[in-house]
């Protein structure tokens, strides 16, 4: 899954319209626009908040020294060293 996905299904939420249903009682205009509010806004916070931090780029120096030595072997101990 690339970005571009990502912010397509993203755009693709934020065109649908909102339905609410309700299913007890009688709100008046003003009540269901309260709702709305605090619903959207608790989203809105949660949405923001839940963004992953961007990962760090790893430097080129970092890269090219990867292969600059093999990993360590830890079958043998230090008294029998075999060269």
């Amino acid at each position: 899954m690339t970005g571009s996905d990502d912010a397509q299904r993203e755009a693709e939420r934020e065109e649908r319209p909102l339905r609410i249903d309700v299913r007890r009682g009688n709100p008046t205009p003003e009540e269901l626009a309260a709702l709305i509010a605090v619903v959207s806004e608790s989203y809105a916070q949660e949405a923001a908040e839940a963004v992953a931090p961007e990962p760090e780029p790893e430097s080129a120096w970092r890269r090219s020294a990867r292969a600059l030595r093999t990993p360590l072997r830890r079958g043998f101990g230090w008294g029998r060293f075999t060269g």
